[in-house]
């Protein structure tokens, strides 16, 4: 027979020990404080005893909490009275168990799972003690009530009294607040093809509403079992839901990526390489040959900028934005996929097939809420603190894509539907990918014409590249090189799996591998990317000030009155933002000239590609902003007072006298016809019979 233990008196020797000022503090403030949370890690390393309770709290959770209440009872720090409604919590458990991981083994253990959260429901009272009448006799019983059906006694509890049907007295009752919460696993530890799984959590008193959709927490508890009834027959299986203990969401950004010693000194060793740029940027889907300009802005946009919370409230978001517009079968969506595996929380979509909906949140009515509304949350939500993908945005819906507006400049979503007011916090990065409208790229329409996306959603971009497929000999036989290499490894890794290579075989995977092999593995630099991340925030110093506010003063004085303005305070923001993820890939405290010198490159770039205007030979936002040039507004005008001046008594004007007095002033005629169609088309001016017009 093992030696019998005194567990109470050991319990009584912890709280004692440990939670003497927390059960002091209990007794004061209760009812507003009355959980009393018990640290699972000191109970582990508080001795041989502490460790047995800790395996019987895993164990048999309900023993130990029973145990816990009648050592309370002796500690006699708190009032008999008040023992009973006390929640026993414990958290900190260093055994976390993947929610896919569940099985019947687990039932009335205590588990630990760690996901994110989908739905929420609203919080509600839930009847734990029901005290019934007997309406004859008035001989009252009470009845503890679990989870999920309601008991009612049998009958009266009077002998004499044979009554079957008692009253339920609420007033009586006892009521504790409740909330179900369905957590999903983590996408970062999922392989390709698998769905994640979920688990609904009973929270219950203190516990409701500290958690909302897209929150990242990690939640422990009892995994309890409900028998499925299906229409009045019980069914031989049961479903499983956790009955929550406590909610810990994870102090810092990243905790899912473990960084040991190891690899921080590893990290720190990599930061200080003399080639460290090329080689973040070569580590980005090496399988693509060229496009390093891209590859440059995608690696400043996975270590993003600073978030800044000013002290009038206002919040500055340090998330870059990038979109890329190109041919088709330029590799924009395998770059897109790359990132997402790169990023410690990435989401990948593609716009044709997601609805506002999806990308946001979404009020749903079903069965978790037992029939009433729930909010689930959407792709950008669950991107928090990531980057989102969105492919083929020019494929969106016009509706859906107005719902990225708040959540790029804001970084949050806010939600009015079915009755639910709700903001939820959306801070990603989001990298997008376009088709040009007509298929192909063409060089002499202004971008905003040929990207079917509203002009207000394209100011909201920091960068945008414009990726264009223009044979090119010399490129075009590298590429082909390139793309030879990465199949003929693939196919030299699927031989080597099935058997060993011989010698030449060997030789040969060794020499093209070179070409497709990052020269930062993946892990090491999703680990990289997550440390500079959560430890590095830079200072802009007065050399870099200097020279980004010089280049913005620059560009801003091409513009006068007849001129068109070449950038807005937008980009400027932008530069500084770049600026700080360029100091963080070297893990530097400091934004130096040598980060506004690149930035300062690759914003320049960006703006030649999309923003100059070769009809003038000037850089022109309103180019890229709002599709209009300059040019195109001033014929405009000229346009509606040429058609003031010609208009009769009625105002209207005949097109062709329209037309003709302009091409008299040195407008091209086919302009002047098609700014005349537009106004017709957008409701500036009208056609009352063929061939005359008049302004609405």
């Amino acid at each position: 027979m093992g030696e019998v233990t005194d567990v109470v008196g050991e319990w009584v020797a912890f709280l004692s020990r440990y939670c003497r000022r927390e059960l002091a503090e209990i007794e004061r403030e209760f009812p507003f404080k009355r959980s009393l949370y018990i640290d699972y890690q000191t109970l582990q390393a508080s001795g041989r005893s502490g460790l047995r309770l800790a395996d019987e709290m895993i164990d048999r959770p309900g023993k130990a909490t029973g145990d816990i209440r009648d050592a309370l009872r002796q500690v006699s720090i708190i009032g008999e009275d008040k023992i009973g409604r006390i929640n026993i919590r414990f958290h900190r458990i260093d055994r976390i168990t993947g929610i896919r991981d569940i099985r019947a083994y687990h039932i009335t253990r205590f588990v630990s799972v760690k996901g994110i959260i989908r739905k929420t429901t609203e919080v509600r009272p839930r009847i734990i003690e029901a005290v019934f009448q007997c309406p004859g006799c008035g001989a009252t019983v009470t009845l503890a009530q679990g989870y999920g059906t309601f008991e009612e006694p049998e009958n009266c509890p009077n002998p004499e009294c044979n009554r079957r049907k008692l009253k339920l007295i609420p007033g009586k009752s006892r009521f504790v607040d409740s909330q179900k919460v369905r957590i999903q696993e983590s996408p970062e530890g999922l392989r390709g093809g698998e769905r994640p799984q979920t688990l609904d959590v009973e929270m219950t008193d203190d516990l409701t509403g500290m958690i909302a959709p897209g929150d990242r927490v990690v939640l422990n508890g009892v995994l309890r079992s409900k028998q499925r009834v299906n229409y009045g027959t019980k069914s031989t299986l049961f479903d499983i839901y956790l009955d929550c203990s406590s909610a810990e969401a994870p102090e810092r950004e990243y905790e899912e990526v473990n960084i040991s010693e190891e690899d921080e000194a590893a990290i720190r060793a990599l930061s200080r390489e003399a080639a460290l740029y090329p080689m973040i940027t070569g580590s980005i889907a090496p399988s693509i040959y060229g496009n390093l300009e891209v590859k440059e802005a995608i690696a400043l946009q996975l270590f993003g900028g600073v978030a800044k919370n000013l002290p009038d409230g206002s919040r500055l978001r340090g998330d870059i934005h990038m979109l890329l517009v190109g041919d088709p079968g330029i590799a924009k969506s395998q770059m897109l996929r790359y990132v997402v595996q790169l990023s410690p929380r990435g989401v990948y979509t593609s716009g044709k097939s997601s609805t506002s909906a999806g990308l946001t949140a979404t009020a749903v009515k079903d069965d978790f809420g037992d029939g009433s509304w729930t909010l689930e949350a959407g792709a950008l939500v669950l991107a928090d603190m990531g980057v989102a993908a969105v492919d083929e945005m020019d494929k969106m819906a016009k509706e859906d894509r107005s719902a990225l507006h708040e959540a790029m400049e804001q970084q949050t979503i806010s939600i009015a539907k079915a009755g639910m007011m709700a903001t939820l916090r959306s801070r990603c990065a989001l990298l997008g990918a376009a088709n040009p409208k007509l298929g192909r790229f063409d060089a002499f329409v202004p971008i905003a014409e040929q990207i079917n996306m509203p002009p207000s959603l394209l100011s909201r971009f920091d960068l945008i590249f414009i990726m264009t497929d223009t044979p090119d000999k010399a490129r075009d036989t590298a590429i082909a090189e390139h793309i030879v290499k990465a199949h003929r490894v693939g196919e030299l890794i699927l031989q080597a799996s099935a058997g060993p290579l011989s010698e030449g075989h060997a030789e040969l995977l060794a020499a093209e591998s070179v070409a497709v092999e990052p020269p930062i593995a993946p892990e090491v630099l999703r680990k990289y990317v997550a440390y500079a991340k959560r430890n590095i925030n830079p200072l802009i110093t007065d050399g870099a000030k200097e020279m980004l506010i010089a280049y913005y003063l620059r560009l801003r004085g091409l513009a006068d009155d007849n001129k068109p303005v070449p950038v807005t305070a937008r980009q400027l923001e932008a530069l500084i933002r770049l600026g700080e993820a360029s100091a963080r890939i070297r893990l530097s405290p400091f934004v130096e000239a040598r980060d506004a010198e690149r930035v300062i490159k690759i914003v320049d770039t960006c703006l030649r590609q999309v923003a100059y205007d070769a009809e003038t030979g000037t850089l022109d936002i309103d180019k890229w902003t709002s599709g209009i040039t300059k040019k195109k507004r001033d014929i405009i005008r000229t346009i509606k007072e040429t058609i003031k001046d010609l208009g009769g008594d009625d105002g209207t004007a005949r097109i062709a006298e329209v037309v003709e007095r302009l091409a008299g002033e040195g407008y091209e005629r086919d302009e002047v016809q098609e700014q005349i169609e537009r106004m017709m088309r957008f409701g500036e001016a009208m056609q009352p019979r063929r061939g005359i017009v008049r302004l609405i």
